[in-house]
């Protein structure tokens, strides 16, 4: 199985790709340091897993991993994170990603989601509520559900501390585009200053403090 590890912590990819290396049938095929490579690597690389983390620069995981779903469909995602709550695990599963695991797991249960997501299952750490699958098997959208994928990229910059200029550049728009979507977003949330939306981006797991 060709994996493709993404975390933003060189010691983390480190440590990830050093224990999957000693796994049997697994093979480390790259290393990203944000969404967007990761996005990149799986057009060049067609890895069939991606072990991704949540909390990433300029493009979160679970950006991330809807849109690598979109394009890749093919390839299974699995979500790292330090957070056991509904919230972002509701998210993952509605990113497309097949697995959900905690970062203070055991290296076994590394081993065990990636057998489990490779044969088509779909894998939680223990630690997870099964509820936490049935309220999203039965809920409706909610919170950054409201927003389209641009916006919620254009929220994460905007939380990260980015100009509009530096906005505009990065994601190859105009300033009058990122104007418009920064404003449409800030209308369907109802939050109408900057801080509002710092706080609302690290409530919903978009950056970290």
């Amino acid at each position: 199985m060709k994996i493709l590890v993404a975390d933003d912590h060189n010691l983390v990819r480190a440590g990830l790709t050093a224990l999957i290396a000693r796994l049997p049938d697994m093979e480390i095929v790259g290393e990203a340091p944000d969404g967007r490579q990761a996005l990149r690597m799986v057009r060049d690389l067609a890895p069939d897993l991606v072990l991704m983390d949540i909390a990433m620069p300029g493009l979160n995981g679970l950006e991330a991993a809807e849109r690598i779903h979109g394009i890749h469909p093919q390839t299974k995602i699995i979500i790292l994170s330090m957070h056991a709550n509904e919230e972002y695990v509701a998210q993952a599963l509605k990113a497309g990603a097949s697995g959900y695991l905690l970062k203070d797991a055991a290296t076994t249960e590394l081993e065990m989601a990636l057998k489990s997501v490779s044969m088509g299952q779909f894998y939680l750490s223990p630690a997870i509520s099964r509820q936490v699958v049935d309220n999203f098997l039965r809920g409706g959208p909610t919170g950054v559900d409201v927003l389209t994928p641009r916006q919620r990229e254009i929220l994460q910059l905007i939380a990260e501390g980015k100009s509009t200029r530096d906005i505009a550049d990065t994601l190859h728009l105009s300033v009058k585009t990122v104007e418009t979507h920064r404003a449409q977003l800030m209308e369907r949330l109802d939050i109408h200053d900057i801080a509002g939306l710092i706080r609302y981006a690290l409530k919903k797991g978009l950056i970290t403090a």
